[in-house]
């Protein structure tokens, strides 16, 4: 008997298979038009059924919901219908990887043509299929902009060099603070300057970096100094010299409400690194691939020594990551820094497909994500009693809050209202909302969502 999607589910009556087939159809038939004047609306005239509930679950991850969950059931686009048949718009792409939403078109013909080319799902990276060869190209091709290839192969100081093994940015990130301790030459135990507030994975070693674990590691130290603060930058610098072992900074910091990195802060990071022998890791697992350049730092003219690329490579069809990084630092022998599954073959394809859908529709993602941060700016104006500023950049764009209770407040009144998005809340002093809106994002939504947001702030 084939494999069986009823009996696979453990859904005996098949109402299951049906309600989605169902719901996928309504959302690929409707105009985005109809679908943003139903958001937040219960779509009565598609049929219910029951769904597994989460009892296996992790406390954190929801095991107490045994009684109708309503997670997500079908997605299209930037839009997303729930168990309960519940109607949302998502504003953070899936979880910040979903770069062209659920179900694109073209990337879905994509993946059936990979397919159908027998390319792998997945192999030994000794013997890496095509596409994962290409993407490496690629990558290198991205991060040095306007170079020529042959010359970059060449040159064991610029960024021409891939770890392509690595299925999840944690690994990419672990990579490259192997490489920053192996190439430390300071006299002292090395330091690494961080940005308060980080989040560079769940490796043990990288939440260090953000204050875990200090009972566990010795003979090596973290300073996290305050984003954007130049003189505590500069005075950390002075004070721990050719001791500091790296500099590690994301663009913009998710996990810290959104605060973007100032162009000028990074290039003085640089200089510093440069001036001590410090390493200098750009961590662009949230940007990367939300920017037309594909990457940010090709955007501000930034050379860092380490760039960690993951979650949007592929467009949310499978975990990869890359670590990219200049030739002169390479290290690692081949299984010090790797993922069983990262050496993708068909994921890598994927990640091919939505760099040129990226580069294809430049011109769009930067007016879109120019009109969703100025619409925030606008929102933050016009309710500066309740509102600090705007946050974050492009599609990547939040607002800060004066009090947390009003912050969580609005965060629950979005989700009842059918906006899907993040609230920042759960640290001491945060209070702030938070979007990522993937890149079909176009002006009638940035329009809708941020009337939604205005009518949230009034209380309608």
């Amino acid at each position: 008997m084939p494999l069986n999607f009823d009996k696979l589910m453990g859904d005996g009556t098949g109402c299951l298979g049906a309600m989605m087939r169902t719901a996928r159809a309504y959302l690929a038939e409707s105009s985005p038009s109809v679908l943003l004047q139903r958001v937040g609306d219960r779509i009565e005239e598609m049929p219910g059924g029951d769904c597994p509930d989460k009892r296996w679950f992790q406390r954190s991850y929801g095991r107490e919901v045994t009684d109708a969950p309503d997670d997500l059931l079908v997605g299209d686009s930037l839009f997303y219908l729930t168990e309960q048949r519940r109607l949302f718009l998502d504003c953070t792409g899936g979880h910040y990887q979903m770069t062209w939403g659920y179900e694109h078109p073209e990337l879905t013909e994509l993946l059936l043509d990979g397919i159908e080319r027998g390319i792998v799902w997945d192999n030994h990276s000794n013997i890496p299929s095509a596409p994962v060869k290409r993407l490496t190209e690629k990558l290198v091709e991205l991060a040095n902009p306007g170079r020529d290839l042959a010359d970059l192969q060449a040159d064991p100081d610029s960024l021409n060099t891939v770890l392509s093994g690595t299925a999840t940015g944690s690994v990419a990130c672990a990579a490259a603070i192997k490489m920053m301790l192996m190439n430390h030459q300071g006299p002292g135990d090395p330091v690494f300057v961080v940005l308060d507030g980080n989040y560079h994975g769940t490796d043990m070693l990288a939440q260090r970096l953000r204050g875990m674990w200090p009972e566990i590691f010795c003979n090596l130290a973290v300073v996290a100094v305050q984003p954007n603060d130049v003189e505590e930058l500069e005075a950390t610098f002075r004070e721990h010299g050719e001791n500091v072992a790296g500099f590690w900074a994301e663009p913009i910091m998710m996990n810290r409400e959104a605060i973007p990195i100032e162009p000028d802060y990074l290039h003085l990071a640089r200089g510093l690194c440069d001036n001590t022998g410090a390493l200098m890791a750009i961590d662009e697992i949230q940007t990367g691939f939300w920017f037309p350049e594909v990457i940010y730092c090709a955007r501000i003219g930034l050379e860092p020594d380490f760039l960690v690329l993951g979650k949007g490579m592929t467009a949310g069809f499978h975990p990869l990551s890359a670590l990219v990084y200049k030739g002169r630092l390479d290290c690692l022998e081949q299984y010090d820094a790797i993922s069983t599954n990262g050496n993708a073959a068909l994921a890598a394809y994927m990640a091919l497909g939505c760099i040129e859908l990226i580069e294809r529709h430049a011109d769009g993602i930067e007016a879109a994500g120019a009109a969703w941060h100025d619409a925030m700016a606008e929102i933050a104006d016009e309710f500066a009693d309740t509102l600090v500023e705007p946050r974050g950049i492009a599609h990547m764009s939040g607002l800060k809050f004066r009090e947390r209770d009003e912050c969580l407040d609005f965060h629950r009144r979005a989700l009842e209202r059918g906006l899907w998005l993040r609230a920042h809340a759960y640290h001491e002093g945060h209070s702030a909302i938070l979007t990522k809106f993937a890149l079909p994002l176009d002006r009638q939504v940035v329009d809708f969502a941020a009337d939604a947001l205005r009518d949230l702030l009034r209380g309608d």
